[in-house]
C-alpha cells in the first residue's frame, strides 16, 4: 500500500488497513445534525489561521490563500450549494476537505496546532452564545408584553388560588407579574450561564495543548471570547456549558407551562376568566363548538421534552472518563432541539400575551366572591380590634361555616348575624368584606394593592428597557 494518503480518504484512515463500512459510516457520520456549526466552524477557522500567520506558523500567503477560500466556502453555504455528504463524517473535515480542493496545501495547514477536539468544543460554544443571545431578546420580548398587560389590567379583581381553591383577592395584573418575575429569574440565570458559555477552549488541541507557539488569548479576543479555559484536558471535553444552558432552558420552559396550564383552565367554559383570540385556537373533527386552546397545550407538551434533554445531557456526562470521548457528538441534537424548542416556545407565547390574551373582569369578579375570599380579612379586621389572631381565626371560621350553611357570601350576612360571631364586629366592617377593600389593603411592596401592580409594571418595564441597552438583568427575587 502507498504511503501517500488518497484524495479522497479521511484525515485519519493512514492508520487502517481497510476502508470504514457503509454501515459504520452512516452510525458515525454526525454531519446531518452538525452542519449548523458552519459559521461558527468559519469563524473559529479563520481566527486561528490568523493566529498561526501573526506566530509564522503559517505563511502570509497560506494566511491569504486560507482568507479566500473561507469566504468562498461561507458563500456556497449561505448560497445552498455547500455539499454536506455523510461520507465527510462531520461539519469541520466537510470545510476543511472543500477548503483543500479550493486553495490547494494551504487549507491542508489550516489544522496545524489544532484538533477536532478542541475545534468543536469551540464551534459549539460560539454557536450557542449567538443563541444565548436571542433568547435574552426573546425572554424580554415576553417579560414586556405580560409587564404591558399587567400595567392595563393592575385594577382586575381575580380570585387568587392555594390548592386550587380560592384563597383571597387579586388582580390580574399581579396574578401576571408573577411570571414576569419568573422569566425574570430565567434572564439573570441565562446571563450567567453566557459567561461560562464565553471560554475559549481553541489551543487545547487533542488533550495536551501542543508545541507550537500559539496564542490562545489572541484567538480567544478575535472570537469574543471573555477569557481561554485554564486545563486543556478539561477543556476539550467539559460540556458543563451545555448541560447548565439546557437546565435552565428546562426550567424556563416549566415556567411556560405553568402560564400555559393555567391558559388551558382559565379559558375553559368552567372557568371563563380569559378569551384566547381564535389564531391560536384550533376546531374539532367532529364537534363544531370547540375551540381548544392548542398553543397553550402544545407549549405544556413541548416543555416535557427539554426536561428529557436536561437528563440525556446528564446521563451522557455522567461515566465518561477524560479526556474528549465520541460520547459527546451526541450532545448537538438535545443542545439544538432545546433551543429551536425554547425560542418557538417564548416566541408564540409571547404573540399569544401581547396581541391575543384579554381577561373577563365579570367572570373574574364573580369567581373572587366564591369561596369567601374575604374571610382573612375579617381576621385582619378582628385583630386590629383587638382580637388575638388564633382567636380572630376560629372566629371567622365559625362565620363562614354559617354562611355556608346559608347559602351566602360572608360579604352578604346582615350585621347581626356577623355580631353573633363577635361583639367587636361594626358596620364598618363591610368596607374590609369587599373585594376592592381587600386587594387595596395589600399596599405595600410586592402585594396586590393597584397601585403596587402598577408601581411594580412600571418598574419592570424599566429594567426591561435597561436590559436591552446592555445592563445587567436585575436581580432575580
Amino acid at each position: 500500500m502507498s504511503q501517500r494518503a488518497k484524495p479522497d480518504a479521511a484525515t485519519w484512515s493512514g492508520r487502517f488497513a481497510e476502508p470504514m463500512s457503509e454501515r459504520m459510516q452512516r452510525f458515525n457520520a454526525s454531519i446531518d445534525v452538525d452542519r449548523r456549526l458552519a459559521d461558527a466552524d468559519l469563524d473559529g477557522s479563520l481566527a486561528h489561521a490568523r493566529m498561526l500567520a501573526a506566530a509564522s506558523i503559517i505563511t502570509a500567503q497560506d494566511l491569504a490563500d486560507i482568507e479566500r477560500g473561507l469566504a468562498a466556502i461561507r458563500g456556497e453555504i449561505a448560497r445552498g450549494e455547500f455539499a454536506f455528504t455523510r461520507d465527510l463524517e462531520d461539519v469541520h473535515f466537510a470545510i476543511e476537505k472543500r477548503l483543500t480542493a479550493l486553495v490547494g496545501d494551504a487549507g491542508k495547514k489550516l489544522h496545524t496546532a489544532r484538533s477536532r477536539n478542541d475545534q468543536v468544543a469551540t464551534d459549539t460554544r460560539l454557536w450557542l452564545r449567538g443563541a444565548v443571545d436571542g433568547i435574552a431578546a426573546e425572554l424580554r420580548a415576553l417579560r414586556r408584553a405580560l409587564a404591558d398587560l399587567a400595567l392595563r389590567h393592575a385594577a382586575v379583581i381575580m380570585p387568587g388560588f392555594t390548592h386550587l381553591q380560592v384563597a383571597q383577592p387579586v388582580t390580574f395584573g399581579h396574578h401576571l407579574l408573577a411570571y414576569e418575575a419568573m422569566f425574570a429569574r430565567d434572564s439573570a440565570r441565562l446571563a450567567d450561564c453566557r459567561r461560562r458559555v464565553n471560554v475559549s477552549p481553541l489551543g487545547s488541541a487533542a488533550l495536551a495543548g501542543t508545541s507550537y507557539p500559539i496564542d490562545r488569548r489572541r484567538v480567544a479576543r478575535d472570537l469574543g471570547f471573555d477569557g481561554i479555559a485554564g486545563n486543556s484536558l478539561d477543556a476539550v471535553s467539559d460540556r458543563d456549558f451545555a448541560v447548565e444552558f439546557v437546565s435552565l432552558a428546562a426550567l424556563a420552559m416549566v415556567h411556560l407551562s405553568r402560564l400555559a396550564e393555567e391558559l388551558v383552565l382559565w379559558s375553559s367554559p368552567r372557568f371563563g376568566f380569559v378569551t384566547i383570540a381564535d389564531r391560536f385556537c384550533t376546531g374539532s373533527s367532529i364537534m363544531p363548538q370547540k375551540k381548544n386552546p392548542d398553543v397553550a397545550e402544545l407549549v405544556r407538551g413541548k416543555s416535557a421534552r427539554v426536561a428529557g434533554h436536561a437528563m440525556a445531557l446528564l446521563m451522557l456526562m455522567k461515566s465518561q472518563p477524560l479526556a474528549y470521548n465520541k460520547d459527546n457528538q451526541e450532545d448537538k441534537e438535545p443542545l439544538f432541539d432545546t433551543v429551536d424548542t425554547l425560542v418557538d416556545c417564548l416566541s408564540i407565547v409571547t404573540d399569544l400575551v401581547a396581541t391575543g390574551l384579554a381577561p373577563v373582569p365579570a367572570r373574574m369578579r364573580a369567581a373572587a366572591r366564591e369561596g369567601h375570599a374575604t374571610a382573612t380579612d375579617l381576621a385582619d379586621y378582628l385583630v386590629r380590634k383587638g382580637l388575638p389572631f388564633r382567636d380572630a381565626h376560629e372566629v371567622v371560621a365559625r362565620a363562614v361555616r354559617a354562611a355556608e350553611g346559608a347559602g351566602k357570601d360572608l360579604a352578604d350576612l346582615p350585621i347581626d348575624d356577623l355580631r353573633a360571631f363577635a361583639d367587636a364586629i361594626d358596620d364598618d366592617v363591610y368596607a374590609v368584606l369587599t373585594l376592592e377593600g381587600s386587594v387595596a389593603s395589600r399596599d405595600h411592596e410586592g402585594g396586590t394593592a393597584p397601585s403596587r401592580v402598577r408601581a411594580a409594571a412600571e418598574a419592570a418595564l424599566a429594567a426591561l428597557a435597561a436590559e436591552a441597552s446592555g445592563a445587567t438583568p436585575r436581580p432575580a427575587t
